[in-house]
């Protein structure tokens, strides 16, 4: 079995893991969040304090954990093999239906600059063919796709910062103070209900630790990457949420479908907006590609570990599972072909949604599982591992809150799809003991 050279570096790391993070809902919940009040900053500023415990249990883990695999990964050491399946199963089902929004998001945004797209076959046709292009990009091997990572990194960076810093020549704090909470319902109720809102746009903090086996000395550059680019994203987010419902009214932010480009209208003019634009269709892109190189890297560290099928583990001669990432691509394309029937569009939402929270459940794993296997490490257990086990809770805490502020659909969603694994499996097991 050939294993994939050690090509990912710190800045590869570090881009793989804001970029995975930032990509179509920067662009868009400013205006969701609206809707709620200027108590959604509250959220976002809880949600990256979230964020960040969630990514310092990931960076620990990575220390005890010397895998490919992540979330996957550390629920299979900690809690045994069928959490360990249940968590891939959950990861894997909710990155390529992930990669499927992207996709329809960068045509969205696409359709500014190209009007035909919007018509709904030649926009699916559109978006397949883009992810196909990032497919066999990420089948040369890691360091290509790492090299188009950095670059479409970079340039996603340079709009949102642009609004960020100079958005508070045009800061009214009125905007804020005015419209604190704009619905009927208490304040409690609707901080809780924006905590996965905001999660969604923390959702990839994790990708750096995914591809372990194939990063230079993993036990710095994970850790680090993880951390810093989180920060990265944090500052980004809360930055440029604060200064844009400074600038637009609340009520006219809420209406907005594109409220980056309406700041970027206020500071620059018309031409600010396709600025914006430009942006958002570079970062949905470049989030598309980071998720791509990861899509397959779960399930090949489940096949490794007999309980995926075997042609998951597969790799090429660049040592790229490749037949991985061409069956997680298929699956993609299906769900894309899927979205051409208008009446599918609101079900399709709701799977976006599922996806958020089957991620959410993984980190749960992943947070208790840091508890297990620190105390399976030392018996009593050390005082520096005291500080980990806090942020672990603190970790599992928040994403147990943030699932009870789901819908409750949604929830119920999810559960279908804990309780589906089961069978499957059932049968993987029977079939590895056959065979």
């Amino acid at each position: 079995m050939k294993r994939q050279p050690k090509t990912l570096g710190l800045w590869t790391l570090t881009a793989l893991v804001s970029g995975n993070m930032i990509g179509s809902g920067i662009f868009l919940l400013p205006s969701t969040l609206a809707k709620i009040g200027s108590i959604s900053l509250l959220a976002w500023a809880f949600t990256a304090l979230g964020a960040f415990c969630l990514a310092l249990v990931f960076a620990k883990l990575s220390t005890l954990v010397r895998k490919s695999g992540g979330p996957y990964a550390y629920a299979e050491a900690g809690f045994g093999k069928f959490v360990g399946f249940q968590t891939a199963y959950n990861y894997w089902i909710a990155v390529w239906v992930g990669n499927a929004a992207i996709a329809i998001a960068v045509i969205g945004y696409l359709t500014i600059f190209f009007p035909i797209l919007s018509t709904p076959l030649i926009g699916c046709l559109f978006a397949i063919a883009m992810l196909w292009i990032l497919t066999l990009i990420n089948l040369t091997g890691l360091q290509a796709a790492g090299t188009l990572q950095i670059v479409m990194t970079i340039l996603k960076f340079i709009p949102i910062f642009l609004v960020a810093i100079f958005g508070w020549w045009y800061f009214h704090p009125e905007f804020l103070t005015h419209n604190f909470n704009v619905t009927p319902f208490s304040n409690l109720s609707v901080f809780s209900h924006a905590i996965p809102l905001t999660l969604w746009a923390f959702i990839g903090m994790e990708s750096a630790t995914i591809p372990a086996e194939n990063v230079v000395n993993p036990k710095f550059n994970i850790p680090m990457a993880t951390l810093l680019g989180t920060l990265i994203a944090a500052v980004a987010y809360i930055a440029s949420a604060t200064v844009i419902m400074g600038m637009i009214p609340m009520p006219i932010l809420a209406l907005s479908i594109s409220p980056f480009a309406a700041a970027a209208n206020i500071m620059f003019g018309h031409w600010g907006s396709w600025l914006i634009a430009l942006g958002a269709v570079i970062s949905c892109f470049g989030c598309l590609n980071g998720w791509i190189l990861v899509q397959a890297q779960i399930p090949m560290a489940a096949a490794d570990d007999n309980l995926f099928p075997k042609i998951f583990g597969e790799r090429n001669k660049a040592g790229v599972p490749a037949k991985g990432i061409i069956i997680t691509s298929i699956c993609v394309t299906l769900l894309l072909l899927m979205t051409t029937n208008p009446d599918l569009n609101q079900e399709f939402q709701t799977i976006i949604s599922i996806a958020v929270i089957a991620s959410l459940v993984a980190y749960f794993y992943t947070a208790i599982a840091e508890i297990i296997l620190l105390k399976k490490q030392a018996h009593p257990v050390k005082p520096s591992h005291k500080i980990h086990i806090i942020l672990a809770l603190a970790a599992a805490i928040y994403s147990f809150w943030a699932i009870a502020g789901s819908a409750k659909n949604i929830v119920f969603y999810e559960l279908l799809l804990l309780l589906s694994s089961i069978p499957l499996y059932s049968w993987e097991y029977w079939q590895k003991k056959s065979n």
